[in-house]
This record gives structure tokens, sequence and C-alpha cells, in this order.
């Protein structure tokens, strides 16, 4: 299946036609900024748990209000069509909101993926989850990757 970068309007059509055919929809989201291995776990860790795995970016906005001075490196709609590009991931969005709850009451998928520098008591959306029914789940490898460090390890070569 090709990686596709969607507006939200044209995903919830999709998700409403997958889930017409019994599809397992699974929503993993995150800034994604310089993707590296752990990203890359992370996403088919997540993608195993459905039929559909949908990506959620952080806008730029968000990511410099999360991350600070200097982020993103990259721009949203580069970093969706970098994600959108791995065969473990079916469609991607950006938005644009603080958090992932809208898209998450929007989509309502029958799983949320987050990493494991979570557990499924400290996810922040985890009642917003369950209050339509669906669970959250923690995959991909122990988290020794940032993005952080990767550009701090870039920096110090310049030195």
């Amino acid at each position: 299946m090709q990686s596709t970068v969607l507006s939200r309007e044209e995903l919830v059509q999709r998700v409403a036609a997958a889930r017409e055919n019994g599809a397992r929809i699974v929503l993993a989201n995150g800034c994604f900024d310089v993707l590296h291995v752990g990203h890359v776990r992370y996403l088919a860790g997540a993608s195993e748990l459905g039929d559909l795995l949908i990506v959620g970016i952080n806008s730029d906005q968000q990511v410099a209000a999360q991350k600070g001075p200097g982020r993103p490196v990259l721009p949203a709609d580069e970093r969706a069509e970098i994600v959108s590009a791995l065969g473990s991931v079916s469609y991607v969005t950006i938005f644009d909101e603080p958090t992932v709850e809208q898209l998450l009451l929007t989509l309502k998928p029958d799983v949320h993926a987050k990493g494991t520098d979570y557990t499924t008591d400290t996810v922040p959306e985890r009642d917003v989850v369950r209050s339509y029914g669906g669970h959250v789940a923690i995959v991909g490898d122990p988290k020794d990757h940032s993005t952080s460090e990767i550009i701090s390890r870039i920096g110090g070569l310049n030195g």
C-alpha cells in the first residue's frame, strides 16, 4: 500500500472506508524531526497492532513550542513526506493542536500507540482513548535515541 499525506477530511473518509472493510485502525504521533532508528522501530511496532497505521505529525508551530528555538529542523510537509515513505505507515496527517486529543476524537482509532518513554498509565491521552472504547499500547525499542542528541552531536562536529 502506498503511503500518503492526507488532510484531516481526506483521512476521515479513508478511515471510514477501512472500517467498513473490518480494518483495525492504529494511530501513532510525534514530531519526527530528523527521522532516526527509534522512530522507525516505534512506527514498525505500531503497525503490527492493526491493519492501518496513521501517523499524526505535529505542525511546525507546535514543534517549536514543545522543543524550543531552532526546531523543527525540517518543515512539517517534509517530515510528513519522509514518514509517509516508510513501509509500515499507511497515512500521515499534520495536526496543529497542542495535543493529539482532537485527532483521536475525530478518528477514534482502535489503538493509540505511544513510545517506550511512556507507560499505559502515563500516556497523556489515555482517558480520551478509553472514552470511546479504544486502548493504548506501548511499542518500539527503549528510548535510547533522540533528535536533540543527534542535533547536539552534529553541532559538536563543527567545533
